[in-house]
């Protein structure tokens, strides 16, 4: 994987709120492929903390004083260029991967890294990214392929945990949670105490409806109470957090993500026990006013996890 020769670096300013310098670093095209660049955007957020994206699902990378850990390493192909970008901010070697949950545009990537680096993730999750079901919710074009067997194996969790997992020491370490299905039944949340920051994967993608995955034990139920010990347990423990796909956000707006999803789901079975179909709730539900900010929901979503919400209260 040769580096393209379009390097960019632009400051784009400090994150409101909570005074993260935010800077472009680099972009990276891959090799191979003209015309269509795979660009790695990195933005610093604290001194060795940094946020990059495209790809797929956001990924963090953490330097620290012996190595690299990376939470999450996005679509297939784009593993190389996430270690080129990592190249540019550190000479250090990556040591970890750390997996969110199983789907392709967060871990993919795992078999373009070296093969001894450490793969941590959720004991569930660890199951089910060998079997890599595609997600209830997103039609599928073709028939499923699983990049760990068209892999040999490399790139699946050798380490899992169930309820927490602490690795590293004083500065260094990194903590890992579980606190209840929703996106899947293996979602964690990474957390770096040392710099008030914990990434939150795709169980916090956004402010918007959730991709809710039944096919890999998510919960449209579930998801709220989850969200709910989330904040309980790390609300006061971290200053902002890195989500699946969206903006960094704050405590405050996981707290009301949480009371979203509750609202939603309560919504859902007040409608069902009025006796209105899926059919006819997908056709007249509205993200409430007060919720400002959140994205329109996908249709086939949005039907999606009122057919969930039905299946899970039957």
């Amino acid at each position: 994987m040769k580096r393209s020769g379009m390097t960019r670096i632009a400051v784009l300013g400090t994150l409101v709120g909570i005074g993260l310098l935010t800077m472009t670093v680099a972009a990276f095209q891959r090799s191979g492929a003209p015309g269509r660049g795979n660009i790695v955007d990195v933005q610093r957020l604290r001194s060795n903390l940094y946020l990059m994206r495209g790809g797929g699902g956001n990924s963090a990378v953490f330097v620290t004083t012996t190595g690299v850990v990376v939470v999450d390493t996005k679509n297939p192909g784009w593993g190389a260029p996430l270690l080129e970008a990592i190249k540019s901010i550190t000479d250090k070697p990556v040591t970890t991967i750390i997996n969110t949950h199983t789907h392709g545009d967060h871990v993919s990537g795992n078999v373009e890294f070296p093969a001894n680096v450490e793969v941590i993730a959720h004991a569930n999750t660890a199951e089910n990214m060998k079997a890599m079901r595609p997600p209830a919710t997103i039609p599928q074009t073709g028939p499923p392929t699983n990049i760990f067997n068209q892999n040999g194996g490399v790139g699946l969790p050798k380490r899992t945990f169930t309820d927490t997992l602490t690795i590293g020491t004083g500065a260094d370490r990194v903590v890992l949670r579980y606190f209840g299905r929703g996106h899947t039944n293996g979602d964690a949340w990474v957390v770096f105490p040392a710099l008030r920051f914990a990434h939150a994967g795709d169980i916090f993608s956004g402010k918007n409806i959730p991709l809710l995955d039944s096919n890999n034990g998510g919960s449209a139920v579930e998801i709220g109470a989850s969200l709910d010990k989330g904040f309980l347990a790390l609300g006061t423990q971290v200053d902002a957090f890195i989500t699946g796909h969206s903006d960094v956000m704050m405590p405050a707006d996981l707290k009301e993500y949480a009371q979203f999803n509750k609202d939603f789901a309560n919504d859902v079975i007040a409608a069902k026990k009025a006796g209105k179909t899926v059919d006819e709730i997908a056709a007249t539900w509205k993200i409430p006013a007060k919720y400002v900010g959140y994205a329109d929901p996908i249709p086939e979503r949005l039907r999606g996890n009122i057919e969930l919400v039905f299946n899970e209260t039957k």
